[in-house]
């Protein structure tokens, strides 16, 4: 799934044949709903000043690998989140995780 805001050239018809050729769906924020996609936004924000902002990757799987490293051993087990009371998602989730 693809979540953006509504903006033209994620509502162009190239954009979504492409995404669809590929496999994707396509979800877009409610109109004039700007709180919408503010967690997506966020969360790229972040990826972007800590790590890939002053970096040159030298190939396409260089980027992939610290992009996986970094959301799925750093983001996600390591770095603590304010909104979630200083835990790590993983942690939140354990925490919060409803036995079925």
């Amino acid at each position: 799934m693809l979540h953006s805001d509504r903006g033209s050239q994620y509502a162009s018809d190239l954009y979504q044949k492409t995404i669809k050729v590929h496999g994707f769906v396509c979800s877009m924020s409610q109109k004039g709903n700007c709180w919408d996609n503010a967690p997506s936004e966020s969360f790229f924000h972040t990826l972007k000043t800590e790590l890939t902002q002053h970096r040159r990757y030298q190939t396409r799987q260089e980027a992939k690998q610290e992009i996986f490293e970094y959301i799925e051993v750093f983001y996600n087990r390591q770095r603590r989140h304010s909104t979630i009371g200083y835990q790590t998602p993983l942690g939140y989730e354990k925490e919060n995780r409803k036995v079925a």
